[in-house]
């Protein structure tokens, strides 16, 4: 096979999710509306906890954070999905590909961060209330999101120097709708097990360590919560973090299924179905699992619409 160097190489052509013309506007109608709602959703959380006093807490801090980060990994993805379906269009170059796996990289990767943070932050609140006020003070919250940010960036920049170094062969086609790490590497004709056993070692410490960390973290949540005495300091516990184990079980969920479904599924198209799971799905249901499961952002919600209802 011709391998084609990096100053001349052209670029990449994204399948998508289906080659059936009838379905593409279904097909762009549809995630337009999920990316909408991801928008709207994500920065209705923002604007919530940066206007309600109540909300100026650390909690609240992380999740607008989290907020902040589903609507960029959404937007790394989705708008050249639908320029491309608007054009009829597959390509993307090489550059704009590299450029898209990084920030996938960057923003998923600070996702599985902060979902860890969050649980210490749930894990000090529940576990050591009389401490949490001492310990999660602003700096050193501001200090946890710039160190999460600072481990996804590193993250993503080891892997984008190694694709960097890989030369690429003249089958140019990736069965997904945007570019994913795993999928870019099957295209190249130089040797890759350098990158696969970085992708290993990666995941074992960038997505093991923080997923142990949370389990960490709600064990001894759940073992302080049933030595509470009343069945009212339970409840109440249990809401405080009932919708952040909500969305670690979607996030984590949907990415494992995903990874089973690459192994046990011999079409690649069904796997770039499946790899929505992971890559919209949650970032859309965030914003409405904290909406409806936490009377604080409910109520934060009501005050918020009312100002709005009063000045209009």
């Amino acid at each position: 096979m011709e391998k084609r160097n990096q100053t001349a190489f052209p670029g990449f052509l994204l399948l998508g999710l289906t080659d059936d013309p009838e379905l593409q506007p279904v097909l762009a109608s549809l995630f337009f509306s999920m990316y909408l709602v991801t928008i709207l959703g994500n920065l209705l959380i923002i604007l919530i906890a940066g206007s309600d006093s109540h909300l100026h807490t650390p909690m609240y801090l992380f999740l607008s954070n989290l907020s902040l980060n589903d609507i960029c990994l959404s937007t790394s993805t989705i708008p050249k999905m639908l320029l491309n379906i608007e054009e009829n269009s597959q390509n993307i170059t090489y550059r704009g590909c590299l450029t898209q796996m990084s920030f996938v990289l960057i923003f998923g990767g600070m996702e599985n961060c902060l979902l860890a943070v969050m649980a210490y932050d749930r894990y000090m609140a529940i576990c050591h209330p009389l401490r949490y006020t001492v310990i999660m003070e602003p700096w050193f919250c501001v200090l946890l999101i710039l160190l999460s940010l600072l481990i996804s960036v590193v993250d993503s920049l080891m892997h984008s120097l190694m694709v960097l170094r890989l030369s690429f062969c003249s089958y140019l086609e990736i069965p997904s709708f945007f570019c994913e790490l795993p999928q870019i590497l099957k295209l190249a004709c130089s040797d890759t097990l350098i990158d696969n056993i970085l992708i290993y070692l990666s995941s074992c410490i960038f997505v093991g360590v923080p997923l142990s960390g949370i389990i960490f973290s709600y064990v001894h949540i759940v073992s302080s919560v049933l030595r509470m005495p009343s069945s009212e300091g339970k409840y109440k516990a249990f809401s405080t973090c009932g919708s952040h184990l909500l969305v670690v079980s979607l996030f984590y969920g949907t990415g494992f299924g995903v990874y089973i479904a690459s192994v046990i599924m011999n079409s690649s198209r069904k796997t770039a179905v499946a790899s929505v799971m992971y890559s919209v799905v949650p970032q859309m249901l965030n914003p409405f699992i904290y909406s409806l499961r936490n009377r604080e952002v409910k109520e934060a919600l009501r005050k918020f619409f009312n100002r709005i209802a009063f000045f209009l």
